[in-house]
This record gives C-alpha cells, structure tokens and sequence, in this order.
C-alpha cells in the first residue's frame, strides 16, 4: 500500500475499521483456506487506492463486497481450488444490516396485535391514548382539543398504559374487563383493570 492521504486514513479508520472484526469472522467461515489476514490486507490496499470514496454510501457494504471480490480472485489464482470452493465464493452474500424477511413478517405481527389492542381500549381513553403517543401532543394539547382537564388526560393514558401492559403481558387473550369500558369523569380517578390493583 502506497502512501495514503491523511483525508483517506481518517475516512479508513472512521468508517472502515469498526467493520473489521465483523468482516474477519465472516471471511473465517467462507475463505476457502486462503489466510484471512492477507484478504483483509487486500482489501484495505483497494480501498485505500480508490479515487475517490464520495460515492460510496455504505462504507461497511462496500468493503464486504470488495473483500468478496478479493476471495473470488484468489480462488482463481490458486492453482488447486476445488470447484465447489469456486462456485460457493460467487454465491457469497455478504451480511446485512436489514432486518430479515421473518424478523420483518414477525414485527409487522406485532405492530398489528399492538394496534388491535389499542383499538379496544375505551373510546375516549383511546383517542387521548393515540392523541399523546402516536401524535405526540402535550397533555396541556390534548386537554383544550377535547375540552378535558390535564388531570383527566393523564388518567387516560395511565389508564390505556394498564390495560395495554396488563393485555400485552397476557399475550393479548384476555378479553377487556366491562370495567374499564366506562369513561371516567374529571373528579373520577382511573383504577387499573380488574385483578391489576396495586397490593398495598
């Protein structure tokens, strides 16, 4: 490696080498017995050596994919490298940073069971509910919109707070008690669901 620009070194040491450790452990699974360091080394020679570095916006993936093509390379020049070495290095993928399609499928799940639950809470409790965590009004906001005191507001929330963790810590089966479909006055404290009250 050549003499590197100050502006290259920092950009190497900034937003290439955290990525290290995470491509060795990667490259110890799928060298193919070429050594891990020298395709390490490879690679930060080609990444020091590129003009210019503006385009890339994923440093981390960028260098994967370039240490990919260095594996590819050295396979080809090794003068025994089984086929099957060969054919898996140009499948290589590697690692992302995106969520799998199962991680995806099981929280788009989640969000829908969450949004059922607050769907079933009682409505004006409900609407304060999404007003102050879903818009992310004031409870002050909140109050002069649906003309109710800020004591009530927060009593609203504490109450959809309840229900939801009492709803959610059950896995989401437990049908809501009659008791917390009533809407509560101003002067009228919120007690948590039926079987949730506090033991003094």
């Amino acid at each position: 490696m050549g003499l590197v620009s100050k502006e290259r070194a920092v950009w190497l040491a900034q937003r290439i080498l955290p990525h290290e450790p995470a491509l060795r452990a990667w490259l110890s699974r799928r060298a193919a017995g070429l050594e891990v360091d020298d395709i390490v080394q490879e690679t930060y020679a080609i990444l020091a050596g590129l003009a210019e570095v503006d385009h890339i916006r994923s440093p981390r993936n960028y260098m994967f994919e370039v240490a990919k093509s260095v594996v590819r390379q050295g396979l080809r020049r090794s003068p025994v490298v089984a086929f099957e070495a060969l054919a898996e290095a140009d499948g290589l993928q590697a690692p992302s940073n995106e969520p799998s399609p199962e991680t995806v499928a099981a929280d788009r799940q989640e969000l829908g069971r969450v949004a059922a639950l607050i769907s079933a809470l009682p409505p004006k409790c409900r609407q304060v509910f999404i007003l102050r965590k879903v818009h992310g009004l004031s409870q002050k906001e909140i109050a002069g919109r649906l003309n109710l005191a800020e004591s009530t507001v927060e009593k609203h929330v504490g109450k959809a707070l309840a229900i939801l963790t009492a709803k959610i810590g059950r896995g989401g089966t437990r049908r809501l008690e009659s008791s917390t479909d009533r809407e509560p006055t101003d002067t009228e404290s919120i007690a948590p669901p039926s079987g949730e009250r506090r033991r003094n």
